[in-house]
């Protein structure tokens, strides 16, 4: 590695870093997180999220999954939206549901860097992060799918992964509000995006800036403070109210070629 006069090392041109073939599944929604001591008000909303979600199990039904996976193919379902938006957690149990492989787009990363995320933003920088970022979400769609696929924030930002993404995927924005993010990313010290400065400051400019792009996804689902279970349901439930055959009728009059249902 070159050391540069400021005595940080100065990025390969090419090292062949996040080139490394994919790793073996291992997760496909059994790994629980850790439970979390709660207070009063959490656990009565978590207590209100579990019997409306006993409500909507009763109209849940195995084939509406089965469904979803058969017309999926080939395509993977990609999980867009901010840190804290609840991307992992959700994304784990849709994949159990629909039983497809989970893929943590971060993780991969990581596996074929050699590498955490914060120790490449930190040695490397942003930029170089994200070129290694599309190269590993590109080849996750090629290769991977069908899958459930959760990206880092800052991924659908990047054109040609929302170019990929669109023509291998069918994209879900998990969106959330400032004090949901917030409550969330507290709980965790390593976002190298918060790691210096105020994270409520940086998430409001998060939300300012990548809003908009995230509002192209062909779902979205409103990640709150309920049982990820719950949030589950929403993109099962979009297909049958007929949100993305909307979507899907937008791109053919827009490109005079409908993209399959989901």
């Amino acid at each position: 590695m070159t050391p540069t006069p400021q005595g940080k090392a100065m990025p390969p041109h090419h090292d062949g870093r996040f080139e490394r073939p994919l790793s073996a599944r291992e997760n496909h929604g059994t790994v629980q997180p850790p439970r979390i001591a709660l207070g009063v008000a959490s656990e009565r909303r978590l207590d209100k999220g579990r019997a409306r979600l006993a409500e909507r199990k009763k109209d849940l039904k195995p084939e509406q999954f089965t469904a979803i996976r058969e017309a999926l193919g080939a395509r993977s379902i990609v999980l867009i939206g901010l840190m804290g938006a609840g991307k992992t957690a959700v994304g784990r149990r849709l994949a159990a549901k629909l039983e497809l492989p989970f893929t943590d787009a971060d993780t991969e990363i990581e596996l074929a860097a050699g590498q955490t995320v914060s120790e490449i933003f930190a040695e490397y920088g942003e930029p170089y992060f994200r070129r290694g970022e599309s190269r590993v979400i590109a080849r996750l769609l090629l290769e991977g799918g069908p899958q459930v696929l959760a990206t880092g924030g800052g991924a659908y930002m990047d054109e040609r992964t929302r170019s990929n993404i669109k023509e291998r995927g069918i994209s879900i924005w998990l969106r959330a509000e400032l004090p949901v993010l917030l409550h969330r990313v507290r709980r965790r010290d390593k976002r190298p995006l918060l790691a210096s400065g105020d994270p409520d400051k940086v998430m409001r400019e998060l939300m300012k800036k990548r809003y908009p792009i995230y509002a192209e996804a062909d779902i979205t689902v409103e990640s709150r403070d309920v049982p990820p279970e719950l949030i589950v349901a929403d993109p099962v439930e979009a297909r049958g109210t007929g949100r993305i055959g909307a979507r899907d009728r937008r791109d053919h009059d827009r490109r005079g070629a409908r993209r399959p249902q989901l």
